[in-house]
């Protein structure tokens, strides 16, 4: 590299390197067309069973009610999971990993029962996810 100051020429980093850049520019072409969906959808669905077993039951209504949805933008791909047990406007699956203020004045406090169920799927997705990646 060249730094260039008026006239005077200086000289400030050489980088010299043998090969091609043949590999990189293969294993970027095939992750720019991998299809990740059926990894996702696996461990969507695995996520739905970990969010219904770790779901507190009464009715087992709120357990029952879990989904996923998998949405696809410019340059990401997510998981969304989704608790359709909704009450006079209130996700029940809500009120219950955050708590609620009761008709009576009390305070039901929250159980964070969502992010212990899925902290083991989002481990092993994305050791599924980098393997499927370097194995490709």
């Amino acid at each position: 590299m060249w730094l260039y100051f008026g006239n005077e020429v200086f000289y400030l980093i050489e980088i010299k390197t043998t090969g091609s850049f043949d590999n990189t520019t293969r294993f970027l072409k095939k992750m720019k067309n991998f299809d990740f969906d059926k990894i996702l959808n696996e461990y969507g669905r695995l996520g739905v069973e970990e969010l219904k077993k770790a779901t507190p039951k009464r009715t087992g209504k709120t357990a029952n009610s879990w989904s996923y949805s998998i949405e696809k933008g410019r340059g990401k791909v997510s998981v969304i999971w989704s608790n359709s047990n909704v009450d006079n406007g209130v996700n029940i699956a809500v009120i219950i990993q955050y708590g609620h203020g009761t008709r009576t004045g009390g305070y039901v406090e929250g159980i964070d029962y969502i992010n212990p169920a899925l902290r083991s799927t989002f481990d092993r997705m994305s050791k599924e996810m980098w393997r499927a990646v370097t194995s490709s």
